[in-house]
């Protein structure tokens, strides 16, 4: 048998040629989708378009790779999904508005946009969502500057939600990559809370589980990746964060109430708790459009992110998208989004807005009151997405932007199930259930041993008649792994057929699930070695900076070993100079009960086991594990205003510094 580390991409078997030739979508020429992610084009991106990575030896983008899209899907691709990753690579500078609104798409996972003076009096512009990377931001608009001129000034950035894709390019758009004096940064309530607390909190593990969503270690192939469903992948620049300036409050966001930017005109739409937990719709009344953010694309979306993420609320977002009809829809002409392409009305389709939004507001609608009405039944979270997989009314499934490309519905009714009734089915059997570490074995010795139960799922690969009998052969198999990481015939036969299902999802996200974790499987040493990938930087200086100090504390207690902890209670004095104006200078860390408690007030005399004065940079570096409390008295960040360096030691100590290449597929 080949190597495993050696063993390429299988082909497509017959059941997934069968699973693909089944599916049928409309050629281009009638594919009203592709019409309108053509409208507008200005100036195309070359072909092998890239940024070049600030400091790296890989791009932070490149379209290059993805050239093999092109013609009819091969059978290693879902057609439906082909079809969108063709419509993705749509991209360049596009006029949306004449002379008030142009994308750059193609260059992120996400648009940026830029709103003009629609009377052309001012060369002020408002930003919108400057991507991931700096050096992607920096090039789009350059991009921009270059077709509509280049004193065109930036007055304002709007970041429309917390999610890193819609903010974190923004130095990039400045020199010196600083904040001039007198651009606003707009964001909705709770941004900053809640993109600290994504991208920092759970960032190790989201950012682990990302690049399985996004296929970032997958070729670009049609064995590979092909998209990621909103857009190609994440660029992997350097990618920062500025604080809000103007919080777009609910005083500020209702129908009519204008507020000014330089010369462009805003009203603002909050929608908390939909795509993501703080984000913003807003309307240009000057020029009669609408911007979705990440509300209302053509893709059913995530009710729940397969990154890891908070589940969000189907019946809220069913009702913003309604409030967005009645706020806007009638006043539209233009829909624009930070993901995908525009839409307009027109004299054939003159409703065309209000029928995108108000279907897609009836599809949220539907996955919600559908799955609590069998759940109501009795019937399980897994029951329950079985049972509506496939169930839409032709109505909604129809239409093609409200097609599963990124979210699914079967994974969007698990997260309704989720977010009512939790992970707990209610049978007892399933209440302390073994992890898969210790499950693995048992199920493999009940079975007669590994080489039986590989046995048995080769026959049903072998056999299968539908999909159905991959996913048994994979789940037979999973337990396989886990019971001996070293079994190469479990682990190769598993990566086959997962690889199959990747073939036939048409969801990006299931695709580059399935494909990541067939390569985890063959690549992934058995003794859980990290490959010789360096780990990428979670956390950021300009994200650390950002912080207020309270959460920069609660990262420092998401670190603590809190058993090991419980054995060394400590109090601390802190006295904090060059932190957020907002920030208090002095606070008290207390260790007890295998927690960090942060007090901000001054310790009172003679309780503390030690006080000092220190950096607000020196506290970053502390609190990511780049610097020692050794190495931040040497530089100077650290001074002992009481008692020894000992107690710091022994917190810092305290601290774990998490393992990025964990196994997903594997042990």
């Amino acid at each position: 048998m080949t190597g495993l580390a050696d063993r390429r991409p299988q082909p497509a078997t017959a059941v997934t040629r069968d699973v693909n030739a089944a599916v049928h979508v409309p050629p281009p020429d009638q594919d009203a989708e592709a019409a309108l992610a053509a409208q507008g084009l200005i100036a195309a991106l070359p072909a092998d378009f890239t940024v070049e990575r600030d400091g790296g030896h890989l791009p932070a983008w490149s379209l290059g790779p993805y050239q093999f899209l092109t013609g009819e899907a091969p059978d290693t691709v879902n057609p439906s999904l082909w079809r969108n990753a063709l419509l993705n690579m749509n991209t360049g500078l596009f006029e949306v508005v004449p002379d008030a609104v142009y994308q750059v798409r193609g260059m992120d996972l996400s648009n940026i946009s830029f709103l003009e003076d629609p009377t052309g009096a001012s060369q002020e512009i408002v930003v919108v969502d400057p991507l991931i990377s700096e050096e992607c931001a920096a090039a789009a608009l350059g991009l921009y500057r270059g077709h509509r001129g280049r004193d065109r000034k930036i007055r304002a950035v709007i970041f429309t939600h917390s999610h890193l894709d819609h903010y974190g390019g923004v130095l990039g758009l400045f020199p010196d990559r600083e904040l001039p004096e007198g651009v606003d940064i707009i964001a909705p309530e709770g941004f900053l809370e809640h993109a600290v607390s994504e991208n920092v909190y759970a960032g190790n593990a989201m950012q682990r589980r990302a690049l399985f969503m996004y296929g970032a270690l997958l070729e670009r192939s049609a064995q590979g990746q092909v998209d990621a469903g909103l857009g190609k992948y994440n660029s992997t620049g350097l990618a920062g964060l500025l604080p809000p300036t103007y919080t777009v409050t609910s005083d500020v966001a209702r129908p009519g109430h204008v507020v000014s930017f330089g010369p462009v005109n805003l009203e603002f739409q909050l929608t908390p708790g939909t795509e993501a937990p703080a984000e913003l719709n807003f309307y240009l009344p000057d020029v009669r459009t609408l911007c979705m953010a990440e509300n209302a694309t053509p893709t059913l979306h995530n009710l729940y992110s397969l990154r890891g993420a908070q589940v969000r609320d189907a019946k809220a977002w069913s009702e913003y998208l309604r409030q967005s009809v009645t706020w806007y829809g009638h006043r539209s002409d233009v829909l624009f989004a930070s993901h995908f392409w525009p839409r307009w009305n027109t004299d054939e389709t003159p409703d065309a807005i209000v029928s995108f939004l108000t279907s897609q507001a009836d599809l949220y609608r539907f996955l919600h009151d559908q799955s609590l009405r069998l759940a109501n039944h009795g019937r399980t979270m897994t029951e329950i997405a079985e049972d509506l997989d496939g169930a839409l009314p032709e109505s909604l499934a129809g239409q093609w932007f409200n097609r599963g490309y990124y979210g699914t519905v079967n994974h969007d009714i698990k997260a309704v199930y989720q977010r009512y009734l939790g992970w707990y089915d209610g049978n007892a059997a399933h209440l302390h259930t073994l992890p898969p570490e210790q499950a693995g074995p048992r199920y493999v010795e009940a079975m007669g041993g590994a080489a039986k139960v590989v046995d048995a799922a080769r026959q049903t690969y072998e056999n299968a008649k539908s999909a159905d009998d991959y996913r048994w052969a994979a789940e037979l198999l999973s337990h396989a792994v886990f019971a001996d990481p070293a079994d190469d015939d479990a682990r190769a036969l598993e990566a086959d057929i997962l690889e199959q299902l990747g073939y036939q999802a048409e969801s990006g996200p299931w695709r580059n699930f399935y494909l990541a974790a067939a390569h985890e499987l063959r690549t992934r040493p058995a003794d859980g070695r990290p490959p010789e990938t360096p780990s990428p930087q979670i956390i950021t200086p300009p994200v650390l900076a950002a912080m207020p100090l309270e959460m920069l504390v609660d990262y420092l207690g998401i670190r603590l070993n809190g058993p090991e902890a419980a054995n060394h209670p400590l109090t601390l004095g802190l006295v904090i100079t060059g932190g957020l104006p907002d920030d208090p200078t002095q606070c008290t860390l207390q260790l007890r009960n295998g927690v960090l408690v942060h007090t901000p007030h001054r310790a009172r005399a003679g309780t503390t086991d030690a006080t000092y004065t220190l950096t607000r940079s020196g506290l970053n570096s502390l609190a990511v594990g780049a610097a020692t409390p050794d190495q931040l008295r040497d530089s100077g960040d650290l001074i002992i205003t009481t008692g020894t360096i000992d107690p710091l030691n022994t917190l810092n100590g305290l601290l774990e510094t998490f393992s990025y290449w964990f196994g997903l597929t594997t042990p």
